[in-house]
């Protein structure tokens, strides 16, 4: 270890002794119970058993972003998290998985591993460090560097230059990412788009557009179909509405029935009539909605006009639809990055949208990815 990793170390483990107290102050809260202790004391977190592929990702969006990856290797993976969200979310991925020591604890805590496959902006001095000392090749995937953070990365530029010494192989999104990248001391660098883009939604059925505007109410949740029902007019178009769980259809079903009375506004079922001939359409099947996304001009993303944390823009986006959503779409905020054109309202403005939803600019995906050139990254390492 050179003499700044020595001093790096001594200033990590002064700011661990100043931090404890409100660690464990925090530790008492349900947020932090597992996450903090897990992280500063390594409760319930021994390292790793086995020497495997070790994805390191932050939360739930960079985690759900890595499935396609993970899906694609024949043996079990490492994943290390650093949110609630995004353990819970790994945990569907891989049994082995682990909260994100504090570098401090990295030393310690490392073991050697086949490869490191770190995504986006989880630049962690130490463990690129202790990896690379540990004889673990390491990787940097769908990297960018935003405009917004473009000024600040430069201003230590001096220190990710320390940083990226330690990296084998960096996959960018783009020939800026490139560029500012090789600017901090990237090097061996390779573009291939957002890897959150590299599966795309996939339709089985196809629908036949109706003549009028359509607007979907997709993956909508408790609450949320009476908002969307309450900014709805006859004269915006038709209004297809598919609930999130199926053990609600019947509960939405009445909800529409007592909201058309006297209003001369038709209305079915999609199982009792396999159609959009009505005004208002409950999809009370499942599996269909993309199928539904590509015959709309204008999605209502549900799931986030509730504390429940948002849904997939991407989908609605894939077939050029015009997106809103409410402003709880913090599980989504990887993916909505990966969007052009949407808009994000309170739920007191839905109504006004709604009535200009026609003027909306339709939205688009950007910085299309592969996933290909990781794995022969990865099965290159085994």
């Amino acid at each position: 270890m050179s003499l700044f990793s020595l001093f790096y170390f001594l200033v990590s483990l002064l700011l661990y002794i100043l931090a404890i107290p409100f660690i464990l102050f925090k530790s008492k809260s349900t947020k932090y119970k597992d996450a903090l202790p897990a992280r500063f004391f390594l409760k319930d977190n021994k390292p790793f058993n086995e020497s495997k592929v070790w994805f390191h990702v932050c939360s739930f969006g960079e985690t759900k972003a890595i499935k396609p990856i993970v899906d694609s290797l024949t043996d079990d993976v490492n994943i290390s998290v650093i949110t609630n969200t995004g353990f819970e979310e790994a945990k569907k991925l891989s049994k082995n998985v682990r909260y994100l020591p504090f570098e401090l604890l990295l030393p310690f805590w490392i073991k050697k591993q086949k490869i490191l496959l770190v995504m986006e902006a989880e630049l962690w001095y130490m463990l690129f460090l202790i990896a690379k000392i540990k004889k673990t090749k390491t990787v940097l995937i769908n990297a960018r560097i935003s405009d917004r953070s473009y000024n600040s990365y430069k201003k230590f530029s001096w220190f990710y230059k320390k940083i990226f010494k330690n990296i084998d192989k960096v996959f960018a999104q783009s020939e800026i990412d490139k560029n500012r990248l090789e600017e901090l001391g990237a090097r061996n660098i390779e573009i291939i788009g957002n890897i959150k883009l590299a599966t795309l939604p996939k339709r089985a059925n196809k629908f036949i557009k109706p003549n009028e505007f359509v607007i979907t109410a997709g993956s909508t949740h408790e609450n949320e179909e009476e908002l969307i029902l309450n900014s709805y007019e006859k004269n915006l178009g038709k209004l297809i509405i598919v609930p999130r769980h199926p053990e609600r259809f019947e509960k939405v079903n009445q909800l529409i029935l007592e909201f058309i009375k006297n209003k001369g506004i038709s209305y079915h079922k999609f199982s009792l009539k396999n159609d959009f001939s009505s005004d208002i359409i409950l999809v009370d099947v499942m599996g269909e909605l993309n199928n539904i996304y590509e015959i709309s001009d204008a999605v209502i993303l549900g799931g986030a006009f509730e504390k429940i944390g948002g849904h997939n823009p991407v989908e609605p986006a894939f077939f050029n639809c015009r997106v809103i959503s409410g402003k709880n779409y913090f599980n989504q905020k990887a993916l909505f990055e990966c969007v052009e054109n949407y808009k994000i309202v309170e739920n007191s403005e839905l109504k006004d949208i709604m009535r200009d939803i026609k003027n909306i600019k339709p939205a688009f995906l950007k910085g299309m990815g592969t996933i290909e050139p990781i794995l022969r990254e990865i099965n290159g390492s085994r």
